[in-house]
């Protein structure tokens, strides 16, 4: 894999001609930044992210989806509100 400077990258983007990928590193804390990939691969790259992010929200929806319907209301407080409902409670529990 061919490594490129920040500052190598910002200077001349000749750099990255004839490679197909390069990944792009902060030279002064050895950290990587990024990744280049060369306009040719570059619909098939996309293609490949778009495909794990939306595998990673329908997990997080599928994580969602198995609370959704498990607790049931009672028919008594079927089409009230949430300040209604508190209310009937409250008027049961103390008897008003």
């Amino acid at each position: 894999m061919t490594t490129i400077g920040i500052r190598e990258l910002a200077r001349s983007s000749a750099i990255l001609e004839g490679h197909d990928y390069a990944q792009i590193e902060d030279k002064k804390t050895k950290q990587a930044k990024g990744l280049i990939v060369s306009n040719e691969y570059a619909e098939v790259v996309k293609k490949y992210i778009d495909k794990l992010v939306a595998k990673k929200h329908q997990q997080e929806v599928d994580e969602i989806m198995q609370f959704a319907g498990s607790c049931e209301i009672h028919s008594r407080f079927l089409n009230l509100t949430d300040r209604e409902i508190r209310e009937k409670i409250a008027q049961e529990k103390y008897g008003e």
